[in-house]
């Protein structure tokens, strides 16, 4: 897609936003952190003439999760990344992931997932705009192991990268780095698209 277009495009998704909070802990509040980051690195990327920046968001506003994949898939965009950050009680834990689309074995992933994904329930018609869509339903889960992942491969291969470019900067990557998880951000963008904690 790329050598079809002189600019590439790239969306960027700021993880939640006004009402819902995200993760907060000893005063750090998980969607100004996101935003903050997604700010900075739209600010970094603008800088090259052949890069154009697309937001989800650049406010403390909450969009919908397929509004979200719907601002990327409308502009075209070359690649979408979610911005998020874990946050655990245990102080010593640290390092960063980042997760494609996808059905994964591991249950703490899934649980990763289903917290992520259960913030559609605050959104308006959340059971018709997401066509029954139950965060928590088993059947739910299995559905998405039935989906087609045509960007999956091209997914993979820019969450790597994104990974080696923590680690090259002396960030601790945690457990694999790379990893499957069924986040409904990720669910309706029509490109290689990724979700970094």
């Amino acid at each position: 897609a790329y050598s079809q277009s002189d600019i590439f495009k790239v969306t960027l998704d700021a993880g939640h936003g006004a009402h819902v909070f995200g993760a907060a802990y000893n005063g750090h509040v998980e969607k100004n952190i996101n935003l903050a980051i997604v700010l900075k690195v739209g600010k970094l990327l603008e800088q090259h003439s052949k890069i154009a920046v697309i937001y989800t968001r650049r406010t403390d506003v909450f969009i919908d999760l397929v509004e979200r994949a719907n601002i990327a898939n409308r502009a075209n965009a070359n690649i979408f990344v979610s911005i998020h950050c874990n946050a655990n009680r245990n102080t010593a834990a640290d390092g960063t992931e980042t997760y494609v689309m996808g059905m994964s074995k591991i249950a703490s992933n899934l649980e990763a997932a289903k917290k992520e994904n259960s913030v559609i329930t605050l959104e308006k018609d959340y059971k018709a705009k997401y066509e029954g869509f139950d965060p928590n339903s088993p059947e739910t889960m299995i559905g998405f192991t039935l989906l087609q992942e045509e960007y999956l491969d091209n997914s993979i291969s820019l969450a790597s990268k994104i990974q080696n470019g923590f680690a090259a900067l002396g960030k601790k990557i945690r457990a694999s780095g790379v990893k499957q998880a069924p986040f409904m951000v990720l669910h309706k963008a029509y490109m290689p698209r990724v979700l970094i904690e």
